[in-house]
């Protein structure tokens, strides 16, 4: 009998130290199902972020070189050009990208550094204890906004991907959620686009993805996947937010 499903090639035998729900190895296999698909693992080197998936070089079987907290737009750009026909991309969490990572990012984007971002949006600190991140959503309980998000007094969740698309450097960035088979499907395309705008020299591209984080949200598995669709989406669209590659939409 034909294997039709399996562990992608190049997703290490180690098992994952992510909490039950958590998005993450999902995020694992698409992009390295999409590496295998596209044969470039030996072009890609990955930025891992300070953050759940730190220890993101244990799962990726590609050269991994972890950077300082928020600086991974930055060590990706020495990277691409140090080595200009390497795939390089960073994997980044929100308080990793849209915290303390702000200004590389922007100004990597605004550059058209031709690199590949995968942002994980949990909204949410993750490793850390669960305090609020610049994406946590008004009127959510964090351990430190135990009242809610109060706009008045922090202001309100910030849109890295609406943010960064008008700049004349972006290629192309698309949010999607990996909380459905349907969102799962549009995430890989995403991120194969991703990939394929970087290898066709167009400038930088961002993939933002949704994903739960049932521990510090206080809810089951199913409760965060199904607050991602019905709660988290509302604030942050699903969507391609910019295509400038000339090649039509992700999915």
């Amino acid at each position: 009998m034909k294997k039709v499903f399996g562990r992608p090639r190049f997703l290490k035998k180690t098992p994952f130290h992510y909490c039950a729900g958590c998005g993450h190895s999902i995020i694992h296999r698409i992009i390295t199902e999409v590496i295998e698909e596209m044969e470039i693992q030996e072009r890609v080197i990955g930025i891992p972020p300070a953050g759940c998936s730190v220890f993101a070089y244990y799962y990726f079987d590609v050269d991994m070189a972890e950077s300082a907290h928020g600086r991974g737009a930055a060590v990706a750009t020495g990277y691409k050009r140090a080595y200009p026909e390497a795939v390089v991309f960073t994997y980044q969490g929100d308080g990793d990208l849209a915290a303390i990572g702000t200004a590389e990012v922007i100004h990597t984007a605004n550059r058209g550094e031709n690199i590949t971002g995968f942002f994980v949006n949990n909204a949410v600190y993750g490793m850390t204890g669960g305090q609020m991140a610049p994406t946590t959503l008004c009127d959510q309980t964090t351990t430190t906004s135990p009242f809610g998000r109060d706009p008045r007094m922090e202001g309100y969740p910030l849109k890295i991907s609406e943010m960064i698309a008008p700049l004349n450097g972006v290629a192309y960035i698309e949010r999607t959620a990996v909380t459905t088979p349907a969102g799962i499907r549009k995430t890989k395309k995403a991120v194969r686009k991703a990939f394929e705008t970087q290898i066709r020299g167009l400038g930088f591209s961002l993939v933002e993805m949704l994903s739960p984080c049932p521990v510090n949200w206080k809810m089951s598995p199913l409760e965060s996947w199904q607050w991602v669709e019905q709660v988290m989406t509302k604030e942050y669209p699903l969507g391609v937010i910019k295509d400038a590659t000339g090649a039509g939409n992700a999915g």
